[in-house]
């Protein structure tokens, strides 16, 4: 059982590696990019649509509360998550089966 769990780790380090050093060197060498389609931080999302902005409704996007009120919710959310996660968490540890 343990040589399995040291090959799936060792799969998981070279796959992740190889996408890491792809990620990389698709950004060094600009791959992807069109210079007349310069869009910023955006521009490997947006390249490859020109005048994209008019092909949504942005009236449609317009928040019918105060922020606040989303702030709120955001962090209402976030608690809510936390105490979900340290629910199973102590569930887990309770239940006598070790992780490894």
């Amino acid at each position: 059982m343990a040589g399995k769990k040291t090959a799936a780790r060792v799969a998981l380090l070279v796959v992740g590696g190889a996408i890491l050093a792809a990620a990389v060197y698709i950004m060094v060498r600009r791959i992807g990019l069109n210079p007349e389609l310069d869009f910023g931080a955006g521009a490997y999302y947006y390249a490859d649509i020109p005048e994209y902005e008019k092909a949504l409704d942005w009236d449609v996007y317009q928040a019918q509360l105060p922020f606040w009120v989303y702030g709120l919710l955001f962090l209402a959310w976030g608690a809510l998550m936390y105490w979900i996660w340290k629910r199973i968490d102590r569930k887990d540890r309770g239940s006598g089966s070790s992780p490894e």
